[in-house]
């Protein structure tokens, strides 16, 4: 039986958890630079180490209420073939899922395509993300472009 390692991380008061095989780092997030003409949620860009990379408030984008804490942090993400930052509340843990682990996700959360699946761990559940489908086709274009 196989296992995949997940990085965990809080939006909201809620557990999400994407593959470690897409995260690049994990940075303390500083701000951004705001781009003109760019969605709410998309809080602009930042030089890592002399690389262009757009940031987007997950919290923002998924309209939810996030924590008014100063100590965010950003997930540099590989996604739809670019490096993408995603600010969160608080990265808290990698861990380690087994198959049997795993939960179909009902009708309310297919709705969200970007939901891959619903993780269990003990009493938890994780909301596990699929990247890949997180992003829109106009949301990709833009954030190359401002790459």
């Amino acid at each position: 039986m196989g296992s995949e390692q997940f990085v965990v991380f809080r939006l909201a008061n809620e557990e999400y958890a994407i593959p470690i095989a897409q995260v690049k780092e994990i940075i303390h997030y500083k701000g951004a630079t705001k781009l003109p003409d760019t969605p709410e949620y998309v809080d602009g860009i930042i030089n890592l180490r002399g690389k262009v990379i757009s940031v987007m408030d997950l919290a923002g984008k998924f309209a939810l209420q996030a924590e008014k804490s100063l100590a965010k942090q950003v997930l540099i993400v590989e996604a739809a073939e670019q490096e993408v930052g995603l600010v969160v509340d608080s990265v808290t843990e990698v861990l380690r899922l087994e198959e049997n682990a795993f939960e179909v996700v009902n009708d309310i959360a297919q709705s969200r395509d970007y939901i891959k699946s619903i993780g269990k761990v003990e009493n938890r559940l994780l909301i596990i993300l699929e990247l890949e489908k997180l992003f829109i086709q106009h949301e990709t274009t833009m954030m190359r472009d401002a790459g």
